[in-house]
């Protein structure tokens, strides 16, 4: 059965953007590892698996009110797909210089690897702007 990785990609960024947990989770390969390398808000880079996703995804709600994620490209090869976006996100709670109801912004560079026709592998890149 072929899959349309591009479209599954754009599900997956909408479900995150509504905040559909049932959705995101849909999208992901019950071995997911997600890849986060060292940027301005996690320095030491994170590998997460699914059952951590799954337990940090409440909190981060409570963190974030309502991100998106504006695709600037996306292409696919393969089981492959690779994305640029410019993700923002408004702020429940201040962080560093940035107050609650501030916008956050980061560009992003995320590579996603599909087995079973769900995401498996994200590695990301995320540069923040200075906060």
């Amino acid at each position: 059965m072929a899959h349309d990785f591009v479209q599954l990609t754009r599900t997956y960024l909408a479900a995150l953007e509504a905040g559909d947990e049932a959705a995101v989770f849909a999208c992901f390969h019950p071995e997911i590892e997600q890849i986060e390398w060292p940027n301005a808000l996690v320095k030491a880079g994170a590998t997460r698996d699914l059952a951590y996703l799954k337990a940090s995804f409440a909190k981060g709600k409570t963190v974030i009110d309502g991100q998106r994620y504006d695709i600037k490209k996306l292409f696919g090869a393969g089981d492959e797909v690779a994305f640029e976006a410019v993700w923002t996100g408004v702020l429940q709670v201040p962080l560093r210089t940035l107050k609650a109801g501030d916008t956050m912004t980061a560009y992003i560079a995320s590579f996603l690897t599909f087995r079973d026709g769900l995401i498996v592998s994200q590695r990301s890149y995320d540069c923040f702007e200075p906060f």
